[in-house]
């Protein structure tokens, strides 16, 4: 059953098809979740993405891709969050919350370094202002597209591609010189 289906299903009360979109998308809002800054909070924040998603599927225009829609409800839901926490956390990324790397260092010594890289590039974004982090969250770290990355984040495109230019640059400024353009080119 694809999302159109599934959607529409759920809009006339079938919550078997619900659980389709739940098992098809939990993952990915999660870890939207997890990296827009909701940390330990990420389950409870894509559990009420969900029943809030169920309740406005009245609202969902036909035709629009049900993703970037959820992770949006999930992006709104993780700013309440960061909103009633009253602080502003530091965003811990866990590489397991990632897609696995497809290549595999040839010795011990490449993981490390490799790691080492990983660690400095994740603590860099950390860094970044949260506006910065959070469009590099959606295009790099998620796989959106800068039209999604919109929707998501609420933004006119135009803001999604300065914005995302502008972390870009403040990266390479905090990662380039301590590697010599080693660890990131983009």
């Amino acid at each position: 059953m694809d999302d159109a289906d599934a959607v529409a299903r759920s809009r006339d009360g079938d919550l078997d098809a619900y659980a389709v979109l739940v098992a098809r998308y939990t993952l990915r809002a999660h870890r939207a979740a997890w990296l827009l800054g909701a940390g330990e909070d990420a389950d409870d924040v894509v559990q009420e993405a969900f029943v809030k998603a169920f309740r406005s599927l009245p609202k969902f225009r036909a035709g629009e891709p049900f993703a970037p829609w959820l992770l949006s409800i999930v992006a709104n839901e993780t700013k309440n969050l960061l909103r009633s926490r009253h602080r502003r956390g530091a965003l811990a990324l866990r590489l397991s919350a990632l897609e696995p790397d497809a290549s595999v260092p040839d010795a011990p010594f490449d993981e490390a370094v490799a790691g080492e890289r990983r660690a400095r590039l994740l603590a860099a974004v950390n860094a970044l202002p949260d506006r910065e982090r959070q469009v590099l969250v959606c295009r790099y770290f998620l796989d959106l597209s800068e039209a999604e990355t919109a929707r998501v984040l609420q933004w006119p495109l135009g803001s999604v591609k300065s914005r995302t230019s502008r972390a870009l640059g403040r990266l390479r400024g905090l990662v380039v010189p301590e590697d010599q353009g080693r660890v990131f080119h983009g």
